[in-house]
């Protein structure tokens, strides 16, 4: 059984240098509490600030260039959730469980499947689907020579519903699956909710902490696994000696 001590060292080498290394690849982040992502607006800490608030109300904001009337002018209804969405995006202190390191040149972070509680999506869409765009993933594609994004050439300016079908074709599919659909209500602490009352709290602090818990319970690096069961017969042949 001597001859297996070399080998065991061995691999719990590769275990603990995997696990080091796999801290140093982009991914989810792991302080997921209590944080803003590191975007082209980054706050040192989780505040809506009086400058994002106000460019986010404008048709065409300086955050980003980004103009809502690319096909005409939006609807105040739907161009009320847009707001909204971007004030969760740029102030929220509660979508950490959802953070993923990106390499682009204007951010660092961005939003992946976040949980969007079901009434929030389809009121979205209610409000949105008479008004008019010209693509169904906003988050590229653009055409930018003028400064501000322009519908690309061939492209044509229909109403949401024809470039969203669905709700969830509107929720996930306009910034590239940063917001996942769900079926989850409201209230049920398993989605984040873009309408609520700051006098009655904020109910995303308590799903932020929902899904923080499940993931941290849940941490094991990939590749870590094949490697701890290759240790077992290893081990079962050590206690049998």
């Amino acid at each position: 059984m001597d001859m297996a001590w070399p080998v065991i060292t061995m691999l719990l080498a590769w275990v603990a240098a995997l696990w080091g290394a796999q801290s140093r690849i982009p991914g989810p982040r792991m302080d997921l509490l209590n944080i803003c992502m590191d975007t082209k607006h980054h706050k040192t800490k989780p505040c809506p600030e009086d400058y994002t608030s106000q460019e986010l109300h404008k048709d065409t904001s300086r955050l980003y260039n980004f103009t809502w009337d690319h096909c005409g002018k939006m609807e105040p209804a739907c161009k009320h959730h847009f707001i909204q969405d971007n004030c969760l995006y740029e102030c929220s202190p509660n979508l950490g469980p959802w953070i993923q390191e990106v390499n682009q040149s204007w951010r660092k972070e961005r939003i992946l499947h976040v949980p969007l509680c079901r009434e929030d999506c389809e009121q979205w869409w209610r409000d949105c689907r008479t008004s008019y765009t010209c693509k169904s993933n906003w988050h590229r594609g653009w055409n930018w020579t003028s400064g501000v994004n322009k519908c690309p050439a061939r492209t044509t300016c229909r109403t949401f519903e024809a470039y969203f079908p669905t709700p969830a074709a509107l929720c996930e599919g306009i910034w590239d699956h940063s917001y996942k659909a769900t079926n989850y209500s409201r209230g049920s602490g398993r989605c984040i909710q873009m309408w609520f009352d700051p006098a009655q709290g904020n109910p995303n602090e308590e799903v932020a902490r929902f899904y923080a818990g499940a993931r941290n319970a849940g941490v094991m690096p990939q590749g870590i696994e094949p490697l701890l069961l290759s240790l077992a017969p290893m081990l079962y042949l050590w206690l049998l000696g």
